[in-house]
């Protein structure tokens, strides 16, 4: 059982001409061919001079054609590809050459949004948004049907397979150092552009830049997710609020003791860690109390 490979085109430069001197040469065919018919219409010759002069005149003009910057015209001689012109102006090659022009400007591409799931399975929206340009003008043109199309799917399937490798955002305790989508936006980039890279080089694509242009949760799990991303909001201002809270307490005894204020035993100093920490760690304002009698009546 033989292996078949696919044989890959490769750009090379095409043997065309400068297009204002054929311009012109075509001009003065077609000007001169019925000026020698028209002073002797009885000489044969002349009329048959004249007649291939203009045919010839028209000829050249039908090769004619123009580039701008960052255009390539892809020449082809019965299919067979003969070179890509790049140089800009006015070009000529043999009238019966085909021509077919590509673009070889920066692109701009932001794809559809689109609902997949992540590393946990959790359903999640997401778009990229691709700067690419043809790099290899031969590849582009016959080495995929349409590379545009070709560009767009690449792009959808390389999202889905990102997505796949990370999860939208940290989760559980002990899940911090895993990389995410939502916090590391910078290296989930550079791993997009460089899975584009490698899909979209058979069709002579160059990749310039790969970001995300939109991430979210699915509507069906937005709220849940909202309510829990306001729960670990809650509860991580809550431990910082206490940690602060213990430290301003520590501090607060071992000034007093250190000053000599007030001589206070294990119970005094339970009761006044529980009042400072209630008042340090309340949602409200602190209502004060003024206490009459002794600490123990």
């Amino acid at each position: 059982m033989t292996e078949t490979t696919h044989s890959r085109s490769a750009e090379r430069p095409a043997a065309a001409a400068n297009g204002v001197v054929m311009l012109l040469a075509g001009l003065a065919l077609l000007i001169l061919g019925p000026v020698g018919i028209a002073l002797d219409l009885d000489a044969a010759w002349r009329v048959a001079a004249g007649i291939a002069a203009a045919v010839t005149g028209l000829l050249l003009i039908c090769g004619l054609y123009s580039l701008q910057p960052n255009e390539g015209m892809a020449i082809l001689l019965f299919g067979d590809y003969r070179g890509t012109d790049r140089k800009t102006g006015l070009r000529w090659v043999l009238p019966w050459y085909s021509r077919k022009k590509v673009s070889l400007r920066v692109r701009n591409l932001t794809s559809d949004k689109l609902k997949v799931n992540d590393r946990r399975g959790s359903p999640i929206e997401i778009a990229a948004n691709v700067v690419w340009r043809v790099q290899d003008s031969a590849q582009a043109l016959f080495d995929v049907d349409d590379y545009q199309a070709f560009v767009n799917i690449q792009v959808d399937t390389a999202l889905r397979d990102i997505a796949s490798h990370y999860a939208y955002d940290h989760g559980e305790e002990g899940s911090e150092t895993e990389m995410t989508l939502r916090a590391d936006a910078e290296d989930v980039a550079a791993r997009l552009r460089d899975e584009l890279v490698g899909r979209v080089s058979v069709a002579g694509v160059a990749v310039d830049e790969a970001r995300l242009a939109h991430l979210a949760y699915a509507p069906e799990i937005a709220g849940a997710m909202l309510r829990r991303q306001q729960a670990e909001a809650i509860l991580s201002a809550r431990r910082l609020i206490v940690r602060g809270a213990v430290g301003m307490v520590e501090n607060a005894l071992a000034d007093l003791n250190e000053r000599g204020v007030v001589d206070l035993d294990e119970d005094r100093k339970a009761a006044m860690v529980s009042n400072l920490l209630v008042v340090l760690c309340a949602d409200r304002e602190a209502q004060p109390v003024v206490n009459a009698g002794t600490l123990y009546g």
